[in-house]
């Protein structure tokens, strides 16, 4: 438990309205801060040592988390006290567990400040929830590094956060204003087309490979298209247009990882 710390239960508090202020993208593209909310969340940030500036308990959650809570005492945050419905104002979650952070966005490393193996960019991607997927999955199957351009959905949108189980603090997007900022690197740049004549199991992803995926209702653009070194095709049933692209995301992760283990 905090000692001698009165709980804040006041949703006008300034505490509790500069977490409000982070619901909105603006404010945090603008503080450069964004929200954790949740116990698992947070167990993964502390798992990684990610730095968190702010966190807001409540005394139940305390009482049921002593050795998170314990962990939140050795870093150097300010740690609030606060009453169930000032946290429940401070989430964007309907039924939050009881605790919620704030964390500053890192700074990622340029382009070709480092060398891939595998990877994923994404164009115009607007669900939170696809984005949170295919970080989720885009760890699972090894992944070195993922692209958002920043016309997308926020890369640290609650949702998106929430979707990736945790990952996001293992593989944290890296925004860039188009795809064509990937033309540095020493990598095949492999897109999907219905069009192609090739099918994706029939490429050799052995070799250092960045995955390009499109908008999930117009897909990549032709701008971005040409950046392809190899057109591939997932080949689906009659009268199935698409994919959802976290699915096709996956299917290409894993068909090179499974190319890679064999080989």
């Amino acid at each position: 438990m905090l000692e001698n710390s009165a709980a804040i239960t006041s949703t006008k508090n300034s505490i509790a309205k500069q977490f409000r202020k982070l619901h909105q993208a603006k404010e945090r593209r603008r503080q450069n801060t964004f929200l954790l909310e949740g116990t698992h969340l947070l167990q993964e940030a502390c798992a990684v040592g990610y730095p968190l500036n702010q966190i807001a308990v409540t005394e139940a959650w305390c009482r049921n988390h002593g050795a998170l809570l314990e962990q939140f005492q050795h870093l150097d945050a300010d740690i609030h006290l606060v009453s169930a419905n000032v946290l429940d104002s401070m989430c964007t979650t309907v039924s939050p567990d009881g605790v919620v952070a704030t964390a500053q966005r890192m700074v990622s490393p340029a382009v070709n400040d480092a060398s891939v193996s595998l990877g994923v960019a994404l164009e115009r991607l607007q669900d939170p929830g696809n984005l949170g997927t295919v970080i989720r999955t885009a760890t699972g199957a090894g992944c070195d590094r993922i692209w958002l351009t920043t016309n997308s959905v926020d890369v640290d949108h609650p949702k998106v956060l929430r979707a990736t189980a945790g990952q996001w603090f293992r593989l944290t997007p890296q925004t860039v204003p188009s795809l064509a900022d990937l033309g540095s690197l020493d990598v095949q740049l492999v897109a999907t087309t219905p069009t192609a004549s090739l099918d994706y199991w029939d490429l050799d992803l052995r070799q250092p490979t960045v995955f390009l995926m499109g908008n999930e209702g117009a897909g990549l653009s032709e701008q971005s298209m040409t950046l392809a070194t190899h057109r591939v095709k997932i080949p689906l049933a009659a009268d199935v247009e698409s994919l959802n692209v976290a699915i096709a995301t996956a299917l290409l992760l894993y068909e090179a990882k499974r190319q890679r283990r064999q080989g």
